[in-house]
């Protein structure tokens, strides 16, 4: 079955076309600067490829088109007409506490979806600008939705639950959602996998790390906790996110400096996290570079992410009373083998030794902790894409 991925945000639309049979990607690229001036990405496999060509897009509607345009062309295209793409998987960022799996798309599902706005502003309207684009594009092809909140809906009442009065949960649906769910759902699969034995029989602390960082424990193939909360801001110090804090900070920084609600979300958002710490990036590659260089900031920047990441994991570990498997993965997960070694080293006390020749490397799977260790670690490249499309196909 050939599936087209469709994330779109509300100036991007990033694409693959993958077939799910063979697990392929026939073609992907990304469409930015939409309602702007319009720049198209198209990469496939033998094609010539596409790069950051002008193209007008005043709409995600001619975003979509040009991606049908490319994907169909006679002489760079992977198929021969739209009629081959069998279903389009949609990633939504929020399905609240609506929808627990993916689903296929009709007016019901988008009313519900669209109910889920203001607990995801900035990410659901552009994600059903996206789906109704397709939708007057590929009228008759079947769509589907697959959630980042879904695979924590799993969450028993004690974890997801605030200590806050009940009533804000009950009538405002304050609780703890969680995210990147798509991705923690794929390398839990894929580590039962590797391990050679059912989800069901395990306990596995899965980290995903990057500019946006969050840990989830699964246990018997469901999400039991994870780190981020009601928004993506709680967790871990992230690349520009404060991850964790104490809530009264923002009232004494309010007052102190004279900033609304807005500009400390801002604060929080997008000028805290490692960067705010070392005043020098949120790119980790720059941060080691630094703190090689004797930046002192840099480097506890650098360790304050990989104490946070170790908490969480001991935490974790005994809220499901042991773990099996360890498991890193996204961009820092899979590529930074000093901040993998920096979270697994302290933890052999409850049953985690590493292999520092194993860990050296980076974007493949990998076990990459001692023969001899109890609790395996894990490295697990993501692939949210091949998730959607995979259970898209399983759907239509």
């Amino acid at each position: 079955m050939k599936v087209l991925v469709i994330n779109a945000g509300s100036s991007s639309l990033k694409y693959q076309l993958l077939d799910t049979d063979t697990q392929d990607v026939l073609a992907k690229g990304l469409c930015e600067r939409i309602g702007i001036d319009g720049k198209f990405t198209y990469k496939a496999p033998g094609k010539e490829t596409i790069d950051a060509v002008d193209t007008p897009m005043p709409t995600h509607n001619e975003a979509i088109q040009a991606v049908l345009n490319a994907l169909i062309d006679p002489a760079n295209g992977v198929i021969s007409s739209m009629d081959e793409i069998d279903a389009v998987g949609h990633r939504v960022v929020h399905g609240g506490e609506t929808f627990n799996r993916s689903v296929k798309i009709d007016d019901k599902v988008m009313a519900a979806i669209e109910e889920c706005n203001p607990l995801a502003p900035l990410h659901n309207p552009a994600n059903i600008i996206g789906i109704k684009a397709c939708q007057a594009l590929m009228p008759n092809t079947p769509m589907v939705a697959v959630f980042d909140t879904a695979f924590h809906q799993t969450m028993p009442s004690v974890a997801y639950t605030y200590a806050l009065p009940y009533e804000y949960y009950e009538n405002d649906k304050v609780r703890r959602y969680g995210f990147h769910g798509t991705s923690h759902k794929y390398v839990a699969q894929r580590a039962a996998d590797m391990l050679g034995k059912p989800i069901e029989s395990l306990k596995l602390i899965s980290c995903h790390l990057g500019n946006g960082s969050s840990v989830t424990a699964v246990k018997n193939g469901k999400s039991v906790d994870t780190s981020m909360g009601f928004t993506p801001l709680a967790g871990v110090p992230m690349g520009t996110r404060s991850g964790d804090l104490d809530a009264g900070i923002l009232e004494y920084l309010m007052n102190k400096h004279g900033m609304d609600i807005k500009e400390m979300l801002n604060v929080l958002n997008k000028k805290s996290g490692v960067q705010g710490v070392s005043g020098v990036s949120s790119d980790f590659r720059d941060l080691s570079k630094a703190a090689g260089e004797g930046n002192k900031r840099a480097a506890l920047a650098l360790d304050m992410f990989s104490y946070g990441v170790k908490k969480y994991i001991g935490a974790y570990a005994a809220a499901m009373g042991g773990v099996d498997a360890i498991i890193f993965t996204a961009g820092v997960g899979e590529n930074d083998a000093g901040q993998r070694m920096a979270i697994a080293s302290g933890l052999e006390f409850m049953g985690v030794k590493m292999d520092p020749d194993a860990n050296n490397v980076r974007g493949h799977e990998a076990i990459i902790s001692a023969i001899d260790s109890k609790v395996k670690v894990l490295l697990i490249p993501t692939n949210e894409e091949l998730m959607i499309a995979l259970d898209t196909a399983a759907l239509v």
